[in-house]
């Protein structure tokens, strides 16, 4: 049974889909951009919207009862690959020790002009 996952914490959904579902013990969440929580703007800085990314990200596995140290996968696409060693740094601050599988990819462009999206999949 599938069961959908949503937080006040991380911002709404901007289109046809959940936060997150839930199945079974396995978590999927969706891509995360830097979208506050409150609805205000996007920062502009590439490491503040690497920041926010990751704590939407977080926020969400924090309402499905987890927390990062769950995460199994993460999905990460970057508009500028040149961010690279910029967004190690933050991932490695925001998942300390824990260390996910996880993939890079650059793409040509992301919703509402984002720089950085991260999507994962935990196990709770």
């Amino acid at each position: 049974m599938l069961f959908p996952v949503t937080t006040a914490e991380a911002p709404q959904a901007i289109g046809p889909y959940s936060q997150a579902v839930r199945a079974g013990n396995l978590l999927f969440v969706s891509g995360q951009i830097p979208l506050p929580p409150d609805g205000g703007p996007m920062p502009e800085s590439f490491a503040d919207q690497a920041r926010q990314a990751l704590a939407n990200l977080a926020a969400i596995v924090r309402a499905a009862g987890a927390d990062l140290s769950s995460v199994a996968k993460v999905n990460v696409y970057l508009v500028d690959l040149g961010q690279f060693s910029l967004f190690n740094e933050i991932y490695a601050q925001v998942f300390g020790e824990h260390r996910p599988a996880r993939a890079v990819v650059q793409v040509a462009a992301l919703p509402r002009g984002a720089q950085v999206e991260v999507e994962a999949v935990a196990v709770l």
